[in-house]
């Protein structure tokens, strides 16, 4: 034990140690041993954290698995998340990606891509309403195991329209959905005008950030190939008699439109017969 009769602190206690002084220093060489002794016992703890997570992996996903469902209002851990982000670049070829985090890491064999069907043209806000609805009606019906957490890549609007899907399902109330909007990284809740703000430095948030940033990558991907394919397709669509199914086959056989056109007419009767071979060929030597 310490022999000196001041303590110095970052702020003032209610108790009182027998002939100790306590000190909670505002400035000068005081103040700078108390900061030098806070940002030490940060760097220890970080340090301490990672080793555990090294060491002991399991017991660091179960800190942060309880950490997660205090900050956000959980009945429950969130062992299995669901995260949802619309991608209509330009306003074509929208896609919707959900992707799976279970125990805080991705599990992407369960990771799923929606293309709308009742939805036209760049409607943000009925696209997450279909999407939400169309992939826990499914679970539903096939008995899955649904999540705990729902994280939406936007704010009140988005979170509103997924919102409500899960009433016309019977689950809001019975799955926790959040919305994270970009600019501020606000957590929304429904029913609640407040955003929660999360310290830039938790777990918690870094753990939303990877879901909404996984979702985001996933769906631009898939949005990406979309649009290339349609791309391809449009130009051989272009070719007259040769319908999707002739398309498909080729592009399946020679993997794209150069090789096509490359491609001598031998090689084309092998692929689609004679009658659509010559068809094809005499379209891109005219």
């Amino acid at each position: 034990s310490s022999d000196s009769k001041e303590v110095l602190l970052p702020l003032h206690l209610s108790v009182e140690i027998p002939n100790v002084k306590l000190i909670v220093p505002k400035v000068g060489d005081k103040k700078r041993i108390v900061e030098l002794s806070e940002k030490n016992a940060k760097e220890y703890r970080l340090e301490k954290l990672k080793q555990v997570q090294i060491v002991d992996p399991e017991r660091h996903t179960n800190r942060i698995m309880a950490e997660m469902q205090k900050l956000l209002r959980m009945p429950v851990e969130p062992r299995h998340i669901e995260g949802f982000d619309n991608s209509n670049i330009q306003g074509t070829n929208p896609v919707s990606a959900c992707v799976v985090f279970k125990d805080g890491k991705p599990s992407k064999t369960d990771y799923r891509i929606f293309h709308p069907k009742t939805v036209e043209g760049p409607n943000d806000f009925a696209t997450m309403e279909e999407v939400i609805y169309r992939r826990y009606k499914r679970m539903l019906d096939e008995g899955e195991s649904l999540p705990q957490l729902i994280l939406i890549d936007g704010g009140k609007g988005q979170l509103s329209s997924a919102v409500k899907s899960l009433r016309l399902l019977g689950l809001y109330g019975k799955i926790t959905i959040v919305g994270i909007a970009k600019r501020l990284e606000e957590i929304f809740f429904p029913e609640d005008p407040i955003p929660l703000y999360l310290d830039k430095k938790s777990e918690t948030l870094k753990i939303l950030q990877r879901v909404r940033d996984e979702a985001h990558r996933f769906g631009v991907k898939h949005h990406r190939t979309r649009r290339k394919n349609s791309t391809i397709k449009s130009e051989l669509e272009e070719i007259p008699g040769v319908g999707e199914k002739t398309i498909e086959l080729l592009l399946s056989k020679l993997k794209s439109v150069k090789r096509i056109k490359e491609s001598n007419l031998e090689t084309l009767e092998e692929i689609v017969g004679k009658v659509k071979a010559k068809v094809i060929h005499d379209f891109f030597n005219k």
